[in-house]
């Protein structure tokens, strides 16, 4: 039995990598995710997740990195948000939708024009979770420190936001500078997770680790401590599933992790009763 849990990652290389870049991005998800459920962000995440779908497939038909076409679509979508809502009368909600369905179509569209991009497109959608590369995982632990350290800074006016808008402007913070820094840390969180997720994939770890913290805790740091665990736990659960029924990896992890959400709420609510 010890060596079904351990042997994986023992005798394989690329499995120890997988799970090292898992575990960056479950922390990453986290940090990020818990303001995304305490904001009600999930739209705009899911969104986003999808809307880098065009910038990546030209960069990958350009033979550019895929990570530089990732945070060119992030941008193109903030900014068609913001100016969508500031020079209409539609909502935000409305604007987001609007650049969801657009940017999704356009994405499939081009990479339609390629009949090779099959495999590619595949890989983008769902993530190439066991073949990570060491590089790879210490560009994620950077952009983790980097997630981490603004959201130390900036947890305060996050936190109000979170709350109420107008309780974050009277007490003196730029209400749309920050509500765009959470924005944009939204967008880096899918843009350094997409390649080991996935674009399908990514809103997955964003939203359900956070979810069963907001179920289990109500200090959002308690809550991304548990969101942290659970996406962590899900990372090294998912991959072994992977590994021994030869399944997709990133999908068996989101999954492993909306099953522990779901696991969660039914155990909260059986002990209400």
């Amino acid at each position: 039995m010890i060596d079904l849990l351990i042997s994986p990652f023992a005798d394989n290389a690329f499995m120890r990598h997988s799970l090292g870049a898992g575990l960056i991005v479950a922390a990453i998800c986290a940090v990020v995710g818990t303001f995304v459920v305490l904001r009600g962000l999930s739209f705009v995440a899911d969104a986003l997740a999808h809307g880098v779908l065009p910038g990546i497939a030209v960069a990958v038909l350009a033979g550019l990195p895929a990570v530089l076409g990732a945070a060119v679509g992030a941008a193109i979508m903030m900014g068609g948000i913001g100016a969508i809502t500031r020079r209409s009368r539609l909502s935000g909600d409305t604007a987001v939708g609007l650049l969801f369905a657009g940017m999704l179509a356009l994405g499939v569209m081009i990479t339609s024009r390629s009949r090779s991009f099959t495999g590619d497109l595949t890989r983008l959608l769902f993530g190439e979770l066991l073949g990570v590369r060491p590089a790879e995982v210490a560009a994620l632990g950077a952009v983790a420190l980097a997630v981490g350290l603004i959201a130390y800074v900036c947890r305060r006016p996050f936190l109000l936001l979170s709350v109420d808008p107008d309780v974050a402007a009277t007490s003196g913070f730029p209400v749309r500078r920050f509500e765009n820094l959470l924005l944009g840390l939204v967008a880096l969180a899918v843009v350094a997770s997409f390649a080991v997720a996935g674009t399908l994939l990514v809103f997955g770890m964003l939203v359900a680790p956070a979810a069963t913290g907001a179920l289990v805790a109500r200090r959002p740091a308690t809550m991304m401590a548990v969101a942290a665990a659970v996406g962590g736990v899900s990372m090294y659960v998912g991959l072994l599933v992977s590994y021994h029924a030869n399944l997709a990896a990133g999908a068996s992890v989101v999954t492993v992790s909306v099953a522990a959400f779901l696991v969660t709420l039914v155990i909260r609510n059986w002990r209400w009763r």
